[in-house]
């Protein structure tokens, strides 16, 4: 018998069952260093980092804190959120899904890590707007995406996930339709586990 092929609808329940093993295994290396490091340098002092998607703030959150910044985590997941909050009582944790994103603020830098990529097509370039609705202008995002459009599938503890991508090149039209310039993107990036990273910046006023 096929297997049945995981959706974008199947993700939260995924991450709620599969919150404490997900988070045992995730690596603490830091091999996205090199793009959190590129990203900061965009950013002012003291800046506000939307961490979109944060899961249980392990390592993405904690590199920014550690780096001086000020972090609100956002997730869909309960359960990745009670992980965090039990290592940060006093962090900014939020339930919310990016999808239907609304914050009522503006931040400097929006980083969304493992976690923009587990929507499709369509709800990937709304929610760019709603990103960059987000975000002041001069400000940055840094997220993971494919090396080329089309649908995957990964996995996030012991289950299936979707994974989804635009070309670089719809990416790059989507960002400019919302006031965002492309900045920076490396497909299959060798020193991130072979992670697609793409950056960009909004135009300022």
């Amino acid at each position: 018998m096929d297997r049945i092929k995981p959706g974008p609808d199947d993700i939260h329940a995924v991450y709620e069952r599969q919150a404490a093993i997900y988070d045992a295994r995730r690596s603490r290396a830091l091999f996205e260093a090199r793009w959190l490091a590129r990203f900061a340098k965009c950013l002012r002092t003291n800046a506000h980092i939307l961490d979109l998607g944060c899961g249980a703030g392990e390592p993405i959150a904690r590199w920014f804190m550690a780096e001086g910044f000020h972090v609100t985590g956002a997730d869909f997941s309960e359960a990745m959120l009670n992980i965090a909050r039990k290592r940060w009582p006093d962090g900014d944790w939020r339930l919310a899904d990016m999808r239907t994103l609304d914050l009522g603020q503006h931040f400097d830098g929006i980083v969304a890590w493992n976690s923009f990529f587990h929507l499709d097509p369509k709800a990937q370039r709304d929610t760019i707007a709603r990103m960059a609705a987000h975000l002041r202008p001069g400000g940055s995002i840094l997220v993971t995406v494919g090396p080329k459009a089309g649908e995957v599938s990964g996995i996030v503890g012991d289950e299936p996930v979707y994974h989804a991508s635009l070309s670089p090149a719809e990416y790059a039209a989507c960002l400019e339709d919302n006031g965002l310039r492309m900045t920076g993107f490396l497909a299959d990036d060798p020193e991130t586990e072979r992670h697609s990273v793409l950056m960009a910046r909004k135009e300022k006023e």
